[in-house]
């Protein structure tokens, strides 16, 4: 069969590949074309666009960008016509996928499947007219999920586990990388690291990477170690030290999480990943206007987080510092409770334990993979 992809992201790029090689896995003759990142390519198949054009975040930014927006959506809408696949695979990256699954269902009968579901829950709620209209079948990978669709809005939805318990059994299973080795390879220091984990985009990391560098530098019995964003050059990151000393290092992630002893780390499937490593955390994140946006959070958002740690445990695990509660003396304070307070230490990690039970075993890929070509050859 012939699967066309879209992920506007690195985390969607990321577990669009493993989808892929599940789907290869159970259907030899399968072929691909997909927007996407370099995992995917790993995969094989036509790349049609990098998500680097596709990726841009915040008002002035999509609006100075607007032309290359439509331009690719009319490239992407064209380009599924021409090829018509037998499903349209979209990966999370809603403002973007919508919009496309709307098109293609108005003007074609290829059916469209949405993998890693929108997070309506939190935000733009409205959507669920747009996902029930035009997405035929959703493959969620947050248990939490399965009630909000189903029994809020009537939709049915697939529960197919969650990719990242996966990806890092995996990395688990076939990593032979030392502590020390890691060490040696990257030319650190002696020293426990601090792992700061600043976000995918440009705007994020301008905006988080110099207060969370500020705040970790008061601890200098530890050394700072940056995860590097795939997409994002060297010199960028270099702009946001201003003299702090720091290492950069790119497309380790894992690694550094391993063997970090506390993270400061921004919302999104970093923090779920640091879960998994049972790494304290941080959850910090900048937003413009800080007290207006927090307002907006209390009396807006329909959730009571922003980690997807703490939604899946349905508890605070791990603090989150958010909009003008993201301030340097409250990062310090966080990381010095998770580095020197044994007993908070251990009470996050509890917290962990409960949230890994309830995300359940690895095999999300390969899941969702077995039930879209059983849908698909279904409804042949």
């Amino acid at each position: 069969m012939r699967y066309y992809l879209i992920a506007g992201e690195a985390s969607g790029d990321l577990h669009a590949s493993h989808l892929m090689a599940a789907l290869k896995e159970k259907d030899p003759n399968a072929e691909f074309r997909f927007l996407g990142g370099d995992m995917m390519a790993t995969i094989g198949g036509n790349p049609v666009k990098h998500y680097r054009e596709l990726a841009y975040m915040g008002f002035i930014p999509v609006l100075l960008h607007l032309r290359t927006i439509f331009a690719n959506m009319k490239r992407c809408k064209e380009d599924i016509i021409s090829w018509h696949p037998d499903v349209v695979i979209l990966v999370d990256y809603p403002g973007f996928n919508l919009e496309i699954a709307k098109y293609i269902h108005s003007n074609t009968q290829i059916p469209i499947y949405y993998y890693i579901s929108p997070k309506i829950w939190a935000w733009k709620e409205y959507r669920i007219k747009n996902i029930k209209r035009d997405v035929d079948e959703l493959f969620s990978i947050l248990p939490f999920e399965v009630d909000f669709f189903e029994k809020k809005h009537n939709y049915p939805i697939h529960y197919v586990g969650n990719p990242t318990v996966d990806e890092i059994a995996e990395f688990e299973k076939c990593n032979k990388v030392s502590l020390n080795d890691f060490i040696k390879t990257n030319q650190l220091d002696d020293k426990p690291i601090i792992a700061i984990l600043a976000g995918s985009r440009k705007q994020e990391i301008k905006d988080n990477l110099p207060k969370m560098l500020q705040a970790a530098s008061a601890f200098p019995n530890y050394q700072l170690v940056i995860a590097g964003a795939p997409s994002i050059p060297l010199d960028y990151y270099n702009e946001c030290l201003k003299g702090v000393s720091a290492k950069i290092i790119f497309n380790q992630t894992y690694l550094l999480l391993k063997y970090a002893s506390a993270a400061l780390v921004t919302s999104g499937t970093a923090t779920l990943e640091t879960a998994m490593f049972n790494t304290p955390q941080v959850v910090c994140y900048y937003l413009s206007f800080g007290k207006f946006m927090s307002f907006l959070r209390k009396h807006v958002l329909k959730v009571p987080y922003i980690s997807l740690v703490n939604l899946i445990a349905n508890k605070e695990v791990v603090k989150e510092l958010v909009a003008d509660g993201m301030t340097v003396n409250n990062m310090r304070n966080e990381l010095d409770l998770i580095l020197n307070n044994e007993s908070h230490r251990n009470k996050m990690l509890c917290g962990y334990k409960d949230m890994q039970h309830r995300l359940g075993e690895p095999g999300a890929p390969k899941r969702a993979a077995s039930q879209i070509i059983e849908l698909l050859n279904s409804k042949k």
